[in-house]
C-alpha cells in the first residue's frame, strides 16, 4: 500500500467531516493525516486527507467521497507534482550545557524557537512530514516533553489550477432568493 493524498473541497457547514471521518472508518481505511481549513471561496472548507491505500482503494474512497451530500469536488494529488508541508510544535529540555546545542540544531532545520523558560525551549518547524520526523529524531536524545503536528496540507505545483471546475456554493443571498441571479442578470 502506498500513501494517497486526497483533496476535499465542501460545503462548510456542521457535520461534514464527522460524514467524512464515518466514510473512512466504514471503508476501514485508517486516515494517517487530516487537516481542514477555509478556501479563498466563502462557504467552501478544503480537507487534506493522507491515507494508506491501494490505487483501486483509493479510487474507492474518492468515489465514496463524491456520495456525500456536502462534498462538491475531489482531487487526487499523489501522482501530480505538489507540496506538502506540516507544523510542528517541539518542546524540549535544556540545561545551561545543552541550549547551545538545541538552538545550534533549530538553526540547521530552519526552525524557530518560540517560547523560552530555564528548563525548556518550544520550537516551531515547519516542512515535508519527513523533516518534522527528523528534527523530532534529533531532539528526542535531549527529552521532548511534548510534541504536537498539524498534519500535511498539500498543494498542486505550478500555475495550473488542481482542477478545471472549482467548486461552486449557493451565496447565502441566493439561497433565500433562488432567483436572484437570474434577476440581476435582466436588470
Amino acid at each position: 500500500m502506498a500513501k494517497h493524498t486526497l483533496i476535499a473541497y465542501v460545503e462548510d457547514v456542521p457535520g461534514v467531516l464527522n460524514r467524512v471521518a464515518s466514510l473512512f472508518r466504514r471503508r476501514n481505511f485508517n486516515i494517517e493525516s487530516l487537516t481542514v481549513g477555509r478556501t479563498e471561496q466563502p462557504g467552501v472548507s478544503r480537507l487534506t486527507v493522507v491515507v494508506d491505500a491501494t490505487e483501486a482503494g483509493a479510487r474507492i474512497v474518492e468515489a465514496n467521497l463524491y456520495k456525500l451530500v456536502n462534498v462538491l469536488r475531489v482531487d487526487d494529488l499523489t501522482h501530480k507534482p505538489s507540496l506538502y508541508r506540516e507544523l510542528g510544535l517541539v518542546k524540549v529540555r535544556v540545561t545551561a550545557r545543552t541550549r547551545s546545542e538545541v538552538l545550534q540544531l533549530t538553526d540547521v532545520f530552519r526552525a524557530r524557537v518560540v517560547d523560552v523558560d530555564e528548563a525548556t525551549l518550544v520550537i516551531e518547524v515547519t516542512g515535508t512530514p519527513e523533516k518534522i520526523g527528523k528534527f523530532e529524531m534529533v531532539l528526542r536524545p535531549y527529552g521532548i516533553v511534548e510534541i504536537v503536528r498539524t498534519g500535511a496540507v498539500a498543494m498542486a505545483r505550478g500555475h495550473e489550477p488542481l482542477s478545471a471546475a472549482p467548486p461552486l456554493v449557493p451565496t447565502a443571498k441566493e439561497e433565500q432568493h433562488p432567483d436572484a441571479a437570474s434577476l440581476s442578470m435582466s436588470v
